[in-house]
């Protein structure tokens, strides 16, 4: 089983949105985080340790984490989406760039 761990900004639509869309995925637990101190369920050391693959919305997350998180993120991958902070939670168009950019880095189904 390899846990995969989706971030973006507030933990409150991409990221929980992924979480959602690939939770039902064979061969991988999900779970989401936010960067920001306002996150729904803020990223922690804990969660970084938990997780074998981070895959964050924008280069700036990957810029936050690195910043707070050096020591965790040693060893770890984190690849970047690139998706902008234009959608709402479960919107279709979210979920069709999710379903296009995210299963290249799971497991086959």
């Amino acid at each position: 089983m390899r846990n995969v761990l989706f971030v973006c900004s507030r933990n409150r639509l991409r990221s929980p949105t992924a979480e959602q869309v690939f939770a039902s995925w064979p061969g991988i637990e999900t779970a989401s985080a936010g960067t920001n101190r306002d996150a729904d369920n803020p990223v922690t050391p804990e969660l970084l340790q938990w997780a074998d693959l981070i895959l964050v919305m924008e280069r700036m997350h990957r810029s936050k984490l690195s910043a707070k998180f050096s020591a965790q993120l040693a060893g770890k991958r984190v690849v970047c989406l690139e998706i902008p902070d234009d959608f709402d939670y479960m919107e279709p168009a979210l979920v069709a760039l999710l379903k296009d950019r995210v299963p290249r880095y799971l497991p086959a189904s």
